[in-house]
């Protein structure tokens, strides 16, 4: 493909993308087709010559391959946690695949790494993190893939530090353990099965029934009993914004007692981290000056297509001690020297992509006031339908919405409330998913689109309520 031919082709697909967004709401939220219906829609085997067109490709895209997506910009979709894109991260990420630079050493583009560190502290300054966070001082930031790999980057320097440095040659000789909630995210056992600990390395903490946070004096009384079991304790992780319903752990009590027993502590903030743009939310950040890390996902309601978590350590020295592997062939000058960072260091990956590009445009084009705008938007429609729901008698709530999640569910047993799910869902116009509050199916509907408005949220409330009634008729 010559420059003047990916040019055209490049206005075409650039046309289709904005088409695309522009008529997303009229398109179902989720496919009905049955398993199967993508691939047969496929060749076999792919094309013996080249040669078609770019028109080619995108009436198969527009034929085959959109029906069977679920469209996770569309302005009804509350399921999960948002995972919103915006056009200028869009134009980032095509920047940075133009470009095709790899940048797992400072070296092999330094550009590529010290725009990262420079957008990592500027996402500091946004969230007003502790100063040790900063590239300034003896931390520092990076871009992972996830917040999954962020806990299992934690997870091995907090190995790295209770192992007293052994667990780079020996491995795991001891049996460590780690501490989460009951509400904890799966990639902490994720982490502990790939770090040598085993899922039963993983100690769950019960949370109070009221906030469904973590209970310290529990933590304390776990760590005790391990130790007196010759048991070691390596890593707490504490979440501000859990997936079942965005509570948040008391970080500033469970960092006294990590500071007590010098456990590491890492702080999993990956949906609601970017609600800390607004001073007037920061509140859920009590406590992070206790934190050895920290991560949040831009691609989760920052506008920042996915991938993209920002993870920060306090001592960046003790990440690259764990971590660091250095063959001869990625010797050079700038390494030796020790005057750069190598991200590679800092990552289980040896390569890595320019994401900072697409972060980098987000926050030119929006600023700090659009992107509060954007978080304050979404808070005000889950208040907006959280009302709804506290005025209907014929439901509850199920937990408090700090953010732009609501957890709620109908005053009946749990197949019914699986069946509302089903039914609103089987409308096309929104799609909500589900989990266990106390034990209790429960929905959830999660604003993040920029997209959404107040019409949708009242079409979501609408929808419920009619099949409410529906479903609560007297046989």
């Amino acid at each position: 493909m010559s420059p003047d031919e990916f040019r055209r082709a490049g206005h075409a697909v650039i046309d289709w993308i904005a088409d695309y967004w522009a008529t997303v709401e009229q398109r179902p939220v989720t496919p009905t087709d049955p398993p199967g219906t993508v691939a047969s829609g496929l060749p076999a085997s792919p094309p013996t010559a080249g040669g078609e067109p770019v028109e080619a490709v995108l009436a198969d895209l527009d034929s085959i391959v959109v029906p069977g997506l679920t469209h996770w910009q569309h302005p009804g979709f509350f399921g999960y946690f948002p995972a919103n894109t915006s056009g200028p991260s869009v134009l980032g990420d095509l920047v940075s695949s133009g470009l095709g630079v790899q940048g797992m050493l400072w070296a092999t583009s330094p550009a590529c790494t010290e725009l990262e560190t420079v957008m990592m502290d500027w996402l500091a300054q946004l969230l007003d993190l502790p100063e040790r966070f900063h590239s300034t001082g003896s931390g520092g930031g990076v871009i992972q893939d996830s917040a999954s790999s962020a806990t299992l980057v934690a997870t091995l320097a907090a190995l790295h530090r209770a192992s007293h440095g052994r667990w780079r040659t020996t491995g795991v000789d001891r049996r460590y353990r780690a501490y989460t909630s009951t509400h904890g995210h799966s990639s902490i056992e994720k982490a502990a099965r790939i770090a040598g600990l085993g899922a039963d390395g993983v100690r769950t903490i019960d949370v109070d029934p009221d906030t469904q946070a973590l209970l310290p004096a529990a933590l304390r009384a776990a760590i005790d009993a391990d130790l007196a079991a010759g048991d070691i304790p390596a890593i707490v992780v504490a979440t501000i914004g859990t997936t079942s319903t965005t509570a948040v752990d008391p970080i500033p009590e469970i960092g006294a007692i990590c500071a007590e027993y010098g456990i590491w502590l890492h702080v999993d903030a990956a949906y609601a981290g970017s609600a800390a743009v607004c001073p007037e939310l920061r509140w859920s950040h009590a406590g992070l000056e206790y934190a050895d890390s920290y991560c949040f996902d831009p691609h989760k309601w920052l506008l920042t297509g996915f991938d993209c978590d920002a993870f920060w350590v306090a001592d960046r020295a003790e990440l690259v001690e764990a971590l660091t592997v250095l063959p001869e062939f990625l010797r050079n000058a700038a390494t030796e020297s020790g005057a750069v960072i190598d991200y590679r260091d800092w990552q289980v990956p040896l390569g890595r992509r320019f994401r900072a590009l697409k972060l980098w445009f987000v926050l030119r084009w929006y600023g700090a006031e659009g992107l509060r705008a954007h978080i304050r938007s979404g808070v005000a429609l889950a208040t907006r339908f959280a009302e709804r729901i506290h005025d209907d008698d014929r439901f509850d709530l199920a937990a408090a919405h700090p953010f732009s999640l609501v957890c709620f569910r109908l005053r009946a047993d749990d197949d019914t409330n699986a069946s509302l799910l089903e039914r609103v869902n089987h409308s096309g116009r929104v799609f909500l998913t589900h989990t266990r509050v106390g034990g209790r199916y429960t929905l959830r509907l999660a604003v993040g689109s920029p997209q959404t408005t107040e019409a949708h949220v009242d079409e979501a409330w609408t929808l419920l309520s009619s099949a409410a009634d529906h479903l609560m008729r007297p046989a």
